[in-house]
């Protein structure tokens, strides 16, 4: 573990240590907890692949265009009779 790393650790764990109320007995939580969020502060955060997959799916579709009604039918025209 290098210097560095490991006093951001502690000084992590200390902070957690006195927003919790000093407790006695839980250094080791602390000491977890902290080690996690110096660990997880120092990576590019990468997208997880539900997020990833759930990004493709939420993508909105082009909605298609409704054709317009057609018009009602003309009635068609008749010849007249012829009489006989």
């Amino acid at each position: 573990m290098t210097d560095d790393r490991h006093e951001r650790i502690r000084q992590r764990a200390h902070e957690i240590w006195e927003q919790a109320g000093r407790p006695e007995g839980a250094h080791m939580e602390h000491w977890d907890q902290a080690t996690a969020e110096v660990d997880a502060a120092g990576k590019p955060k990468a997208k997880s692949p539900k997020k990833a997959a759930a990004a493709k799916v939420e993508k909105p579709k082009a909605a298609k265009a409704e054709k317009p009604a057609k018009a009602p039918a003309k009635a068609k025209a008749t010849k007249p009779k012829a009489k006989g």
